[in-house]
């Protein structure tokens, strides 16, 4: 109901926003636009998600090789002790923990392209013991809201686009990335427990935050031994090759096992077309509207006021300029990135609101393609709470880049 509201909400909005500047601002070019940007985003939405059927294809093969060989079971009673304490609707050793742990960890390591296919894959398994399938069910939220929160080890992307605009050092926003993540996913988890009554406060839960940090603090010592232009190209080596030793482990426990790989493979692979087909209405009505809302310059008006707001009040406002990128985060991961880039181009590379931009950029996922696609994907017509679940964990990792922002650069 919630995304329904947000959706509408897009819509009016804009419309208002756009009859204001056509009446009053005598701005005579601003419905051409917006349709024209409607027309463009539901293209977009269309190729996106056909663009995903030969990634789907590939990988939902390689999931259902690993499962047939057993390999997700054996993921499944790795991740138990602390799943089942964060999904406690899900049956003990069921496949929706192992593919949950794939995609969790094709995330960290930012493999987007693998990330997505396993989590479609993980959704689809945890709506098979949905007793409301039009319903989002417990288990589907947490693992929907986690996976908004986006905790990526290493922001490879952003890295390499300050690498490539000249940032005296590209790794320097790392560790205040890191650490907005971590804390998004921390208050994502932390929200749902709130709505769902989990207690976290058990010893598998803990052990698994205390190895967290500690993965946190060992990657920055490598990734400070590394020279700057090292650091892309190692860390995106890094994730491929653990995520290409997996597909191999697959292969191998199924010769092992002396099934017929190829076949599990192109049994698993039909479902990728198919998935991609159903998820083209919701990403396109996502887009849409997203789209309506930029043209009208809405987000740029949330922006001003905000920074008048501050201003007022007499606090430093030195991080505005950097809100479009927060802003955008949620509802264009492409958008984000291109206004960082603008951002990077004005302000300068390695000046306060370009590192506190790129900071931002890696701090958390796109939450409304996130809730489009998973939930598209499975035919959920209602979210219940994921939706401002997952905004009030974006809001709060934004709100640590910003903090941690001033406390390293400022």
């Amino acid at each position: 109901m919630a995304l329904n509201y947000v959706w509408l909400g897009f819509f009016l909005i804009a419309f208002v926003v756009a009859l204001f500047k056509s009446v009053v601002l005598h701005d005579a070019s601003i419905f051409g636009e917006i349709m024209n940007g409607m027309f463009a985003s539901a293209k977009t939405g269309a190729e996106i998600s056909l663009g995903l059927a030969g990634i789907m294809t590939l990988w939902l093969g390689i999931m259902r090789i690993g499962e047939v060989a057993g390999m997700i079971k054996r993921f499944s009673r790795l991740v138990n002790p602390f799943f089942s304490k964060l999904f406690p609707e899900v049956p003990k050793g069921h496949p929706a923990m192992g593919s949950m742990m794939m995609n969790f960890s094709a995330t960290m390591l930012g493999l987007d392209n693998a990330a997505t296919p396993m989590g479609l894959k993980a959704m689809k398994e945890l709506q098979e013991i949905n007793p409301r399938p039009e319903e989002a069910s417990n288990p589907q939220i947490m693992f929907l809201v986690l996976n908004t929160a986006g905790v990526v080890l290493i922001p490879t992307s952003v890295i390499a686009i300050r690498l490539a605009a000249g940032a005296a050092n590209p790794a320097d926003i790392f560790i205040p990335t890191l650490i907005s993540t971590f804390m998004a996913f921390i208050m994502g988890m932390f929200v749902v427990s709130i709505y769902q009554k989990i207690n976290l406060f058990k010893l598998p839960v803990l052990i698994f935050l205390a190895t967290f940090a500690a993965i946190m603090a060992g990657l920055w010592f490598w990734v400070q031994s590394l020279p700057a232009a090292e650091i892309g190209p190692k860390t995106a080596s890094l994730g491929g090759a653990i995520i290409f030793s997996i597909v191999i482990i697959f292969l191998v426990a199924g010769m092992i096992k002396k099934i017929n790989v190829y076949d599990a493979f192109i049994e698993g692979a039909k479902e990728g077309f198919q998935v991609s087909v159903r998820i083209i209405p919701y990403l396109v009505g996502m887009l849409v509207a997203i789209s309506v809302f930029r043209t009208t310059g809405c987000l740029d008006y949330i922006t001003h006021g905000i920074g008048l707001l501050f201003a007022a009040m007499g606090m430093n406002t030195d991080f505005v300029p950097a809100l479009p990128v927060a802003f955008m985060k949620p509802l264009s991961g492409g958008g984000a990135r291109a206004l960082m880039v603008d951002i990077l181009k004005t302000h300068g590379v390695d000046s306060f609101v370009g590192k506190l931009a790129s900071i931002i950029q890696g701090t958390t996922e796109t939450t409304f393609y996130v809730l489009a696609v998973y939930f598209g994907s499975v035919n959920i017509k209602h979210t219940r709470y994921a939706l401002a679940a997952g905004l009030i964990a974006d809001f709060f990792g934004m709100l640590c880049a910003i903090l941690l922002g001033y406390l390293f650069f400022h």
